[in-house]
């Protein structure tokens, strides 16, 4: 159940989406979360972050980003770092992520660790292995930017939020999903 401050929150923000292409992607993906119990918190001026009571972990994030170069659009960002088996377009994510983003590499696989998430650092993290051979693994606390969602993705992204979910209440709540 959402809180008014919530529910003025959401609003706020599917009121700058287009209302015919944008704004139900993203009602549907709010909603989502939100059943499962991640309700929005204001992060920052421009964008909305999800994290549970069970734990304080984020699984996603959605806002609006501005700049002079592309003026504004929306933005979904979701953390599922412990999924697999997910489609080539997400793996191809994952793949640019680490590639843009080699700051974030997965420290809890070194053996010093870095003990930020719960449960073994291979179950969490993003791994890619590139044509060379070489598999580089990025953290798995950061949600990821899903660049242009459109309602394709929408079964993908609920399939991949439930899986992280699971993991997440498992080992950052010590709590189970009923199947």
């Amino acid at each position: 159940m959402l809180t008014k401050k919530q529910e003025d929150l959401l609003h706020s923000f599917f009121a700058q989406l287009d209302p015919v292409f944008e704004a139900p992607l993203y009602r549907a993906l709010a909603a989502y979360l939100c059943e499962l119990g991640y309700c929005p918190r204001a992060q920052g001026a421009a964008s909305l972050s999800f994290i549970p009571k069970q734990h304080n972990k984020q699984i996603a994030k959605m806002g609006i980003w501005t700049s002079k170069k592309r003026g504004s659009r929306p933005f979904f960002a979701l953390r599922f770092s412990a999924c697999k088996g997910y489609s080539r377009r997400f793996a191809d994510i994952v793949e640019a992520d680490i590639a843009k983003y080699s700051k974030r590499a997965a420290n809890c696989m070194t053996p010093a660790g870095c003990h930020w998430c719960a449960g073994e650092a291979a179950t969490h993290v993003y791994s890619h292995t590139f044509p060379d051979g070489e598999t580089k693994y990025h953290c798995g606390a950061y949600a990821i930017e899903i660049p242009d969602i459109r309602e394709d993705d929408l079964e993908e992204i609920k399939r991949l939020i439930r899986e992280e979910h699971a993991y997440l209440l498992k080992h950052e709540a010590g709590l189970e999903l009923n199947p």
